[in-house]
């Protein structure tokens, strides 16, 4: 198989997986929130978004359809880590994935994401086939 077919087959079996799902984009640049709502759109999924990460929990709390939240580090008002850790500090959302996109990349950082509650680390430019497969695995569990 030419490996757009291949491609085209795994977008096919992802919107079987991920259509109707509904995301939560928490990020305050326009252009993430762009790039990542074209994806996850592909696939069928439904996209909230907040700005930061006060309204990330906001939105959380005011749809409890949210299936998975994706979450950049540096917002204004609360960042990602306490944003995350307030999350995770609230017993229903114990086991909600929570993934970490972030441009930080240095060392420690990803340690970080994962010691603040974070269920998985992806690190921009986003690579959409690994992200896409980060939210198959989490929303199968």
């Amino acid at each position: 198989m030419r490996p757009e077919k291949v491609g085209e087959a795994m977008a096919q079996q992802a919107d079987v997986t991920l259509a109707g799902r509904t995301v939560l984009v928490v990020d305050d640049d326009t252009r993430n929130l762009f790039a990542l709502t074209s994806i996850l759109e592909i696939y069928g999924m439904h996209v909230l978004h907040a700005e930061n990460g006060r309204k990330g929990i906001d939105t959380l709390v005011a749809h409890p359809e949210i299936d998975i939240v994706l979450m950049a580090v540096m917002m204004p008002e609360m960042d990602g880590y306490a944003a995350t850790a307030a999350i995770r500090a609230m017993p229903a959302y114990a086991d909600l994935p929570i993934i970490t996109v972030t441009a930080k990349a240095m060392p420690g950082d990803q340690e970080k994401s994962l010691a603040s509650g974070a269920s998985d680390y992806v690190t921009k430019p986003v690579d959409a086939n690994h992200l896409m497969g980060l939210i198959q695995h989490w929303l199968a569990l």
